[in-house]
């Protein structure tokens, strides 16, 4: 490798040697100070390069990128408070377990503390939110520094997607000349035909991971445990973004309809929608039935399970983590980094394991355990109870939709609109397959209550490590431009307002996305909070009205946009999927009323499982 000068050869060889270790994509901001590392990926061929011009979104597009991957994506910028706006999406990538490897440029060490213009203390500027930093030494044609330069940048990259996968910090010191300018005798002419200069054939130093696995004995304890369960329950919160590839949801479904255990799956559980997903509360018990997706509406009619296996991060439900923690069970948390992720402090057992390994080798447990059993299916002790633990889960979850779909007519979201319709319809109306990016707040909560599991291909995404409004926009962005499914984004109005720097990547970086923007006027999520019934302050410090009318943005970014109404959304949403370019659905709603409608709908829910439940009963007695 040559380069006219030392900076320019610092750019190239991390360029290089993130390249030969798989990094398929970098977001660069510009600034002078990282000129090095910009040219050096501006030209090189086996890198996707995105331009955008804020640092935050910047990063919260490689997030959302890294995201729908499960693979890296770099981030570059120059020096000062342009690596201070990237941390907020650090901080989800940390929490959340996203890869991202960040490059930060930096003036020379002499002049930290100086008064230099530009110049703050980058170094582990983002604290223990990332899972590894170094600072880069200072550019020189030297060897043996070269070689150390190559070995961080592999093991930096492999440092992203260990066990927990999360973001990697380099800092990154340069003196000028920043541009390609030739410096004569800056760089030996012998260097290029050195190992530091060549390089290898691949990366530089190759890292090999190992997974967490449960021994034969643990799985057939913890099988026997789950036999030995009369009411066993699996719990799938929001997925790690390496567990959306990692684990398999037609094995994970297997285990479950073997066990008798319902699934209780989160919207970006990875387990709600898909192939895997079979009826359920149908007549045929052969049928798979293993996913739920209404408990949070009705949960806390249902008696306590008895054992409960939890993977992924903590439920998005409420009621579905207070039923948890008040349940009298033994619940092992599955978690390929041994990481506690429970707040309410009541289960009982950590597995520090691969989840995908962990359900194969009970899968396997179960095997031998059937080939070694002689009676018959219907002579097993606790089949009969198993059986009615899911028959009464089927009638919660039939009863629960019931009352949704007539929430969903016409003639209902006329007289009575809710949010909660509109992602009912977003989910049912969606393409196969497609990635549907949720914002926090009401919109993922209402994901969570009103979207039914279905067998469409369906990804389904949100930023629930620290779980933020911020970001939301570029997020989805980034998520689309790794995929050519159709990209679906709900989010609110201050998420929107809050990330609209961001949507200058529709053009900027070709991502074309339907954006549902659900309208209420401020801070609809706090009248769920007691703050409501103290006013002032509550309208104008908590809800925070702003009056903003969002046209403007699209005659500004040049989007389509368009005012709906929530009855007519469904066919206004269908015609945007089937259209070339980006739509806004906008969406109005008076928050009040929304969520005076959602709670009415919730105790309609409530009521008519508990009816439903107790007739089923009934029945069981006769």
């Amino acid at each position: 490798m040559t380069a006219p000068n030392r900076a320019t050869l610092w750019g190239r060889v991390l360029a290089d040697e993130l390249a030969k270790g798989g990094l398929e994509a970098v977001c660069l901001a510009p600034g002078s100070r990282s000129t090095p590392l910009t040219v050096a990926f501006a030209e090189h061929a086996e890198i996707d390069v995105y331009s955008h011009l804020d640092e935050r979104a910047a990063a919260y597009f490689a997030l959302g990128r890294a995201r729908r991957t499960g693979k890296p994506t770099a981030l570059v910028c120059t020096s000062g408070t342009a690596a201070a706006n990237f941390h907020p999406a650090v901080m989800e990538a940390d929490r959340a377990r996203v890869p991202l490897l960040v490059l930060t440029a930096d003036r020379p060490p002499e002049l930290r503390d100086s008064g230099a213009n530009q110049t703050v203390d980058q170094v582990k500027l983002y604290g223990d939110a990332v899972r590894w930093d170094a600072e880069l030494p200072e550019p020189e044609p030297d060897e043996r520094t070269v070689r150390s330069l190559r070995t961080t940048a592999a093991r930096a990259l492999a440092e992203t997607t260990g066990v927990p996968p999360g973001p990697v910090h380099l800092n990154c010191p340069f003196r000028k000349p920043l541009e390609p300018i030739d410096v004569p005798g800056d760089i030996p002419e012998s260097f290029a035909e050195t190992l530091a200069g060549r390089g290898r054939d691949g990366p530089f130093v190759e890292t090999t991971g190992g997974t967490r696995a449960l021994g034969d004995d643990d799985h057939r304890r913890l099988l026997g445990a789950l036999e030995a369960a009369d009411r066993p329950l699996f719990v799938a919160g929001p997925a790690d973004p390496d567990g959306l590839i990692g684990l398999e949801p037609a094995a994970v479904t297997e285990l479950a309809d073997r066990l008798g255990a319902p699934i209780l799956a989160d919207p970006l559980s990875g387990l709600r929608f898909g192939p895997h997903v079979g009826p359920t509360g149908g007549e045929n018990r052969k049928e798979p039935r293993s996913i739920y997706g209404g408990y949070d509406a009705y949960i806390a009619e249902l008696p306590s399970p008895d054992v409960v296996l939890r993977f992924g991060a903590s439920p998005t439900s409420k009621p579905l983590r207070h039923w948890l923690r008040d349940a009298d069970a033994r619940q092992f948390l599955l978690d390929p980094a041994g990481a506690w992720r429970e707040a309410t402090f009541t289960a009982t057992d950590l597995l520090a394991a691969d989840p995908g390994a962990v359900i194969d080798g009970l899968l396997e447990a179960l095997d031998e355990s059937d080939r070694a059993e002689s009676a018959p299916e219907d002579s097993m002790p606790h089949a009969a109870t198993a059986d009615d633990w899911r028959a009464r889960f089927d009638a919660a979850e039939r009863r629960h939709w019931e009352i949704r779909d007539e929430a969903l007519t016409a003639s209902a979201l006329e007289s009575e609109p809710f949010e909660g319709a509109i992602l009912a319809a977003v989910f049912s109306n969606a393409p196969d397959p497609a990635t549907v990016f949720v914002s926090n707040s009401m919109p993922i909560r209402d994901a969570d209550r009103f979207g039914r599991p279905q067998a469409a291909d369906l990804t389904v995404l949100g930023n629930r490590g620290a779980s933020g409004i911020d970001g939301i926009t570029s997020t989805a962005l980034g998520a689309g431009s790794a995929t050519d499914d159709p990209l679906v984004l709900v989010t609110g109005d201050l998420a929107f307002y809050h990330d609209s720097n961001g949507l200058l990547a529709v053009d900027r970086c070709d991502v074309d996305a339907t954006i549902v923007l659900l309208d209420n006027d401020g801070g609809g999520i706090f009248h769920k909070l007691p703050i409501e019934e103290f006013d002032p302050p509550f309208t104008q410090q908590f809800k925070t009205p702003h009056g903003l009318e969002f046209d403007a943005l699209g005659e500004m970014y040049g989007l389509e946009f368009e005012r709906v109404a929530p009855a007519d959304f469904a066919a206004a949403y269908r015609r945007s999927l089937e259209a070339a370019g980006t739509q806004v659905l906008a969406v109005e709603f008076d928050s009040e009323a929304n969520h005076r409608r959602r709670d009415a709908l919730a105790g309609r829910a409530t009521d008519a499982v508990a009816s439903a439940l107790e007739d089923d009963a009934v029945d069981g007695s006769d």
